[in-house]
């Protein structure tokens, strides 16, 4: 069972490496270049025309990844499996429509805000209707109407609440990705981070789920997760392809993601903490994204109740670099910075197992 894990990352991480630079001469073939916006950084002028809408590679590469581990393995696909992933396509879908409006359209905002929200509540929706639905034979389904923090708890809050607390998390969590995604492989790296600490959570739940019964090392804190061994799968082959695409995304970057991936790598997101049961979690994960958000909100509020800036410039990324950081300083630190989140976050799930002893 476990070698689909396995299967997953490697060719996650294979299909990317290999299928990335096809991408990148297709892309630039067809003049698909990104646009940089005058008021940035200046020394981010010179990333003007390079291919974009590379999230398509690490997108296809974890679905085939997830498709090709269950067919060697002979072990069937799940409704959760599947639903995480048709999350991830739809938002990417949303986020390609955007790439593709602010490249061949020469519309520089891309999408109307209005049919850019549109597109995500749609994709939201209809992930937060149906995963509410195929429960299994515990009666459990691949989400909760509970709230979540390393394992469900209070009160049932009821389907409707439900459906808008999970379009909340899946927009804040996608446009914080997108927010991220400023400098060459910033939010690509966070993101192998996070997977990375969501394939261990997959694994720890498939070992210590309540249908185990007797065999669990601490029944009184197993974990009542439908579907905890594919979410680990999927997590594995979106932290091998997010690492492949990582190579050619890094300083100096060959393609970025576009919207097309940092929607998808956001909403992909939402559903792993989702069906996990770590919603709130998630927030501490990705305390990156959380942090890059925070700080384009305090720059906006700042300046509309008193006239000033906080910062230099937000997201706050491109306030370090305006303070002299280089590039590549801004992203490694950025990326320690995930990397402790995610320790923290661990350390926190961990504890709460223990705890139950």
């Amino acid at each position: 069972m476990m070698n689909q894990i396995l299967f997953a990352g490697v060719i996650g991480l294979f299909l990317t490496l290999i299928g990335t630079p096809l991408l990148i001469k297709l892309l630039a073939r067809k003049g698909y270049g990104q646009y940089i916006r005058d008021d940035g950084p200046r020394e981010h002028a010179s990333k003007r025309g390079t291919p974009t809408m590379g999230g398509i590679a690490f997108i296809f590469a974890t679905v085939a990844a997830y498709f090709l581990s269950k067919l060697i393995t002979g072990n069937p696909p799940s409704y959760t499996g599947l639903l995480v992933l048709g999350l991830m396509c739809g938002m990417g879908l949303v986020g390609f429509l955007d790439d593709y409006i602010k490249i061949v359209k020469r519309r520089s905002l891309g999408l109307r805000a209005k049919a850019k929200m549109a597109g995500q509540l749609i994709v939201g929706i209809a992930f937060a209707v149906l995963s509410l639905q195929f429960s299994d034979a515990r009666g459990n389904t691949p989400a909760s109407t509970k709230l979540s923090f390393i394992t469900d708890f209070g009160w049932t809050i009821g389907p409707v609440l439900f459906v808008v607390w999970a379009l909340f998390m899946i927009l804040a969590m996608s446009n914080g990705v997108n927010l991220t995604d400023g400098l060459d492989g910033l939010a690509t790296g966070a993101s192998v981070l996070v997977f990375g600490a969501y394939t261990f959570i997959g694994v720890w739940q498939f070992q210590e789920s309540c249908a185990n019964g007797e065999t669990l090392t601490n029944p009184n804190a197993c974990y009542e997760v439908r579907d905890p061994l594919d979410l680990a799968v999927i997590s594995a082959a979106l932290m091998g392809a997010c690492l492949g695409f990582l190579w050619w995304n890094t300083s100096p970057a060959k393609i970025f993601m576009g919207d097309t991936g940092s929607l998808a790598l956001g909403g992909v997101l939402t559903g792993l903490a989702i069906c996990s049961r770590t919603e709130l979690l998630v927030a501490i994960m990705g305390g990156l994204f959380v942090l890059i958000t925070m700080s384009v909100v305090i720059q906006v509020g700042s300046f509309k109740l008193t006239g000033k800036r906080v910062f230099r410039m937000a997201p706050l990324q491109h306030h370090f670099e305006l303070k002299g950081w280089s590039e590549v300083l801004v992203v490694v630190r950025f990326w320690i910075i995930q990397g402790i989140c995610v320790i923290v976050g661990l350390g926190i799930f961990y504890a709460g197992w223990a705890a139950e002893k």
